[in-house]
């Protein structure tokens, strides 16, 4: 039976799946690709063995959950992918309503906690389509955009002010931001530790890989996107791969706040894989 492992189905995470997808790494993995929000339903629901996932779905649930140790996607600034795009300065949208994307729950939460303590601001949050509500003609006083939709609209001529959310928590704590970590299921674990070790250090290794060919990997990745080689390589040489202790420190540190904003009741203590 083949190791269920899921995939967030946007860019960011091509250097570690490009080489597992296109078999430069021999795996068995049967990969489901969504966006994080479905994956952490799909993890929740002990649906997938080990997926990338949110950072907050690792918060509200660490009890169902190991941390692949050596891997995340996050940003030390800027991440250009996640971005709140608005009509005004930022410090003028206190009272306004955000659009905020229905594909993401780590993002969402982040907002939440540079309204209140980097920008001192109160919103109305409203869920949805960003593309889908520009296209219909509709003009949100803000819109929080994440991943390949981001980068679409990142320069819509409508939203002359964008702030970059990695960047804004950057200036708000001096720490990297972990927006996803890859996690595996207890309880698959318990059924099946062996090979769920073998398919931790098989993804681990996949990441290796992309970032020793990430000029391959943004050529890759630009044919089918509105970024071209250049644009490209600047996107994946803002992000982080890696959890090691001061990506844990931003981590650690996003949970407190997350305690502060009342999204999670106790933070989290950061439980990683066991080794066999």
């Amino acid at each position: 039976m083949p190791i269920r492992l899921g995939r967030i189905g946007y860019l960011n995470v091509l250097p570690i799946y490009h080489p597992l997808e296109s078999g430069l790494l021999k795996n068995d993995f049967e990969i489901t690709s969504g966006p994080p929000a479905a994956l952490n339903r799909l993890m929740d629901a002990g649906e997938l063995d080990l997926s990338a996932a949110s950072s907050v779905e690792y918060g509200r649930h660490p009890e169902k959950y190991y941390l692949i140790p050596d891997i995340a996607i996050g940003s030390r600034g800027p991440v250009q992918s996640v971005l709140l795009l608005s009509r005004r300065p930022v410090e003028e949208l206190d009272s306004k309503t955000i659009l905020v994307s229905a594909q993401t729950h780590t993002s969402a939460a982040l907002l939440g906690v540079l309204k209140k303590k980097l920008w001192e601001i109160s919103t109305g949050l409203v869920t949805g389509n960003a593309t889908a509500a520009l296209e219909a003609g509709e003009r949100p006083e803000a819109i929080l955009c994440i991943g390949d939709e981001a980068l679409n609209l990142r320069y819509h001529p409508d939203y002359p002010y964008r702030i970059d959310l990695g960047e804004a928590w950057r200036e708000l704590t001096g720490l990297p931001f972990i927006f996803g970590v890859w996690l595996v299921s207890r309880e698959s674990w318990e059924k099946d530790g062996e090979r769920l070790d073998a398919a931790a250090r098989m993804l681990v290794e996949g990441k290796r890989w992309g970032e020793e060919n990430i000029h391959e990997i943004c050529v890759l990745a630009a044919e089918d996107s509105c970024l071209n080689d250049e644009e490209m390589c600047s996107y994946f040489d803002g992000l982080v791969y890696d959890l090691g202790p001061e990506e844990q420190q931003g981590l650690a540190a996003f949970y407190d706040c997350l305690v502060e904003t009342g999204v999670l009741e106790r933070a989290p203590e950061l439980r990683f894989l066991p080794r066999i």
